[in-house]
């Protein structure tokens, strides 16, 4: 940051750090003690749709490092566009397995900016629910390096009240994103 910037307010975005997402097992401890939510088993990464045989190419490489685990089956991996068009590769593990669906979903993004595609992602999820069927996801903003948690209601509203919970229960497990006006609705997105 130069000398201008510092005088006209400008900030710089915080970097993203990728091993913030190694905290969501913690999280989900503290979830199911405190509230009596459980992983779904089903995270997913959100990035901006790229042409190009250098994108397919890395495409072809995560989805064959992720099938690589021997204990998963080729369904567990899959892109899908969504009608903003945004794409999503959406991975699943068993509900007590979120140490390897964190490691996928780090594995995915470390693979995606190393390649040089860091500025297209946008966030990661990983979905969580209860006995009384409310879901909700705990999202990651790649480019904010903060956790928020969305959970979503039939009609696409949102149930404020859940996320404000969730936000308290977690709040000392995860780096929460501070202002609520970044806290997007990621309607109909895999791993909900």
């Amino acid at each position: 940051m130069g000398f201008l910037d510092i005088l006209l307010g400008r900030t710089r975005p915080a970097a993203p750090d990728l091993d913030r997402l190694f905290g969501l097992p913690s999280a989900a401890v503290t979830l199911q003690a405190a509230a009596g939510f459980t992983p779904t088993g089903r995270g997913s990464v959100c990035f901006t749709t790229v042409e190009g045989s250098a994108f397919a190419r890395i495409r072809q490489d995560v989805t064959d490092l992720l099938n690589a685990d021997t204990e998963r089956d080729a369904s567990s991996v899959e892109f899908s566009r969504d009608s903003y068009g945004y794409s999503w590769l959406l991975s699943r593990r068993g509900p007590d397995d979120l140490a390897s669906l964190v490691g996928d979903l780090h594995a995915v993004n470390t693979a995606l900016e190393g390649s040089g595609f860091g500025p297209q992602l946008l966030c990661s999820l990983v979905g969580f629910s209860d006995v009384e069927g409310r879901t909700f996801a705990l999202v990651y903003l790649y480019k904010r390096g903060t956790f928020y948690p969305f959970a979503p209601l039939s009609g696409e509203k949102r149930d404020n009240a859940l996320e404000l919970r969730i936000r308290a229960v977690v709040a000392d497990d995860l780096r929460i994103e501070g202002d609520l006006s970044r806290w997007f609705p990621v309607w109909g997105a895999p791993g909900l």
